[in-house]
């Protein structure tokens, strides 16, 4: 009976990997060479600087009050094109750029995504630039990221500027893109960094924004494009399995007057962890209805109208 038992599930098992081996032939996707991807998503501003042996992909438009503009994990600079265009209409310096992991910059060589790492490489993108006191506004990892860099170098950030900002997590209400949790599963992760990533994508898409309606399919588009980089799919996983490893920061002891932005439809981070933000003495919220996770992208024209007036 056990022998009977155990070639059963010996069967079952080998069915298994045949079909997962089947199905991973026909999914999986080449990556899109660098220079392809660099010739299509260039923009005019574009510049490219070496930092950590990575050529990073970066935009400085304008004159008056610089700004840094920080994106969220798997997105891109352009995630803030409407926000760049209005803020440029109203004196300000807008830097951007696409983060290590992402976009046309790619991956680390040593892999290392932890938000020190990203804080660090940061500051030194603003000294090599020739910026030292500026005001911040990040989306998502990109909201962490900025107030984590508040928090440690309190003397060079005049404003910050959340929007739907990480660096809290909630067991009961994790996030809610399913393409993080797949990413979270290593041997899942090993066969995504193979894998046509297009329906991933779009269901990601569609995690992010409350109404699907304004996803254009120029943006499916770039940042399926981008998911695609070489290199750009296996550093996202790593980057996705150091989430929530950090160790905790004291938000309390952030000196610069901060605006808080969440669409209250956010299904990635529940809006539930907005309360953590509200411990910063200089502090303001603004809670926007019928939006998701990454307002400069779904309201663009009343989000950075907000920004604008705090920024003022």
């Amino acid at each position: 009976m056990y022998f009977y038992f155990m070639k059963t599930l010996f069967k079952i098992i080998a069915g298994i990997a045949l079909i997962l081996f089947v199905a991973f032939f026909f999914i999986e996707k080449k990556s899109i060479p660098y220079d392809t991807l660099k010739e299509k998503y260039k923009m005019p501003s574009s510049k490219f600087i070496e930092i950590d042996g990575m050529n990073v992909h970066y935009s400085i438009e304008g004159e008056g009050t610089p700004i840094l503009l920080i994106h969220g994990t798997g997105s891109v600079l352009q995630t803030w094109n409407a926000w760049s265009a209005a803020l440029l209409k109203n004196n300000f310096k807008v830097i951007r750029l696409d983060l290590p992991a992402f976009g046309l910059t790619g991956p680390r060589s040593d892999n290392d995504y932890s938000a020190k790492t990203y804080v660090s490489f940061l500051d030194r993108f603003m000294q090599k630039i020739g910026i030292d006191s500026f005001a911040i506004a990040g989306n998502s990892l990109g909201g962490e990221l900025a107030w984590k860099y508040a928090y440690t170098f309190p003397q060079k950030v005049s404003k910050l500027i959340l929007v739907d900002p990480a660096g809290f997590y909630s067991a009961e209400k994790g996030n809610g893109a399913i393409v993080f949790k797949l990413a979270k599963i290593k041997w899942l992760a090993q066969l995504m960094s193979k894998m046509d990533t297009r329906i991933l994508v779009n269901r990601t898409l569609e995690d992010v924004y409350f109404d699907d309606s304004k996803i254009s399919d120029a943006t499916k588009e770039m940042y399926y494009d981008m998911s695609l980089r070489e290199g750009n799919r296996e550093s996202f996983t790593a980057r996705v399995q150091q989430i929530g490893n950090e160790p905790s920061l004291d938000v309390s002891k952030i000196q610069a007057p901060t605006l808080t932005m969440w669409g209250k439809q956010d299904e990635l981070l529940d809006i539930s962890l907005l309360s953590h933000f509200t411990k910063i003495p200089h502090h303001k919220e603004i809670v926007y209805d019928n939006c998701g996770h990454s307002p400069q992208e779904e309201i663009p024209a009343i989000s950075v109208k907000d920004a604008i007036d705090f920024l003022k």
